[in-house]
């Protein structure tokens, strides 16, 4: 969905539908895409390594291996770690369900652990009791924006002889008591898709301060190959040669959605400024209203806010939803906790296992939130949740 020009300049209208998300392109950011279309380098080029350089830079800088989409980074990271058959992933049911897919997909075993009431974030406590000696992985996500108590996860997570991931999809850009989301677990996960922080049309990043998990994520983004001679074991095939040792995929993102990355980087700290302007406007308007609950921030906690999770009390998400989708608001609900999916209610997952998670999910509407919303739309927004409650 492209940025129309009245939403840009601020003229938007009653009748205009606002969706929960949307992109900022510029004519910047045009610009950086159309230089790389018209030079030599369509896809594993210099606009990639320049992307992950400049994405180094939000991060403290920890080094990136871009790939294709959030997916991708889920995939390419748990792959890094050595997640397989029988390895056991615990990890949060309020996400889209890629975060426990792409464990799944490697044959690992998906173990759900509920999320603290008030966040939505993994709870560190229910994380302690399902580890187990064969849990490789914790994964946590930044739900919203808002960062997961990444500290305290990480110890319960070396404590036991596992990886902390931190799915950071929601999340790129946020810091946590004074240390930027990118630098607080063994790897991280970043998604660009249109509806983020910044995008990247379609893509994804892996980061890691340790250089062998980074060695694995580039192999894996790669099919697997080998070019260094002194690492083949048949070096002396002809310069051509090149070699798989472990499978991969094809998970390189190429130049031209690189050079839109760092064109949108330029930005990320404006777009931050104004997703937490808004998200205080809704917090202000909203707080004192009976029947719903905003987001709660925790102490030391400085998201980029990708949603805005409001919760509806007594039972009237649905009818709100509908209320504010007939006037043209395209909320959203983010999301059914992911073990609800038939795919995992098959494998014998079975509702009533996170009971936190279930009632956020009962209770959440994300309301639009992106950075050409203007004031007059949040307004409208505002105006049309106190309509309905009266």
């Amino acid at each position: 969905m492209g940025e129309s020009d009245a939403v840009s300049a601020g003229k938007s209208t009653s009748t205009d539908f606002l969706p929960y998300g949307r992109q900022s392109v510029s004519d910047e950011d045009i610009a950086a895409v159309t230089e790389v279309l018209r030079g030599d380098w369509l896809t594993t080029g210099p606009a990639v390594t320049r992307f992950e350089d400049d994405l180094a830079e939000h991060t403290g800088g920890t080094p990136a291996v871009a790939v294709t989409s959030g997916t991708a980074a889920l995939h390419v990271a748990y792959a890094a770690a050595g997640v397989g058959s029988g390895d056991e992933v615990v990890t949060s049911p309020m996400t889209f369900v890629a975060t426990a897919a792409a464990a799944a997909l490697l044959g690992g075993k998906v173990v759900f652990a509920d999320v603290e009431a008030d966040t939505g974030n993994l709870d560190p406590a229910a994380v302690s009791a399902a580890m187990t000696s064969r849990t490789k992985v914790v994964a946590a996500v930044d739900y919203a924006g808002h960062p997961a108590e990444v500290d305290e996860l990480g110890r319960i997570a070396r404590d036991n002889g596992a990886l902390l991931l931190e799915d950071a999809a929601h999340s790129v850009g946020g810091n946590s008591h004074g240390r930027p989301v990118g630098s607080l677990a063994d790897l991280t996960t970043f998604s660009f898709f249109p509806t983020k922080n910044l995008t990247t049309a379609e893509g994804g990043a892996v980061v890691s301060a340790s250089e062998d998990l980074l060695a694995r994520a580039r192999g894996f983004r790669n099919h697997g190959l080998v070019r260094d001679k002194a690492a083949q074991r048949y070096p002396d095939e002809g310069a051509w040669h090149q070699e798989v040792h472990e499978f991969g995929l094809n998970y390189r993102l190429p130049d031209v959605l690189c050079a839109l990355g760092s064109s949108q980087l330029r930005r990320l700290a404006e777009f931050k400024r104004r997703r937490a302007e808004i998200h205080a406007r809704y917090t202000t308007a909203l707080s004192s209203l009976d029947g719903v609950l905003t987001p709660a921030v925790r102490e030391g906690a400085d998201p980029v806010w990708h949603l805005y999770p409001l919760r509806v009390l007594e039972g009237r998400r649905r009818a709100l939803f509908d209320h504010l989708r007939g006037k043209g608001i395209g909320v959203q609900v983010n999301y059914i906790p992911a073990y609800w999916h038939p795919v995992f209610e098959d494998l014998g997952y079975q509702r009533g296992m996170c009971p936190n998670a279930e009632l956020y999910y009962s209770q959440e509407l994300s309301l639009p939130l992106f950075p050409a919303l203007t004031d007059a739309d949040v307004d409208r927004v505002i105006d049309e949740v106190h309509g309905f409650f009266g």
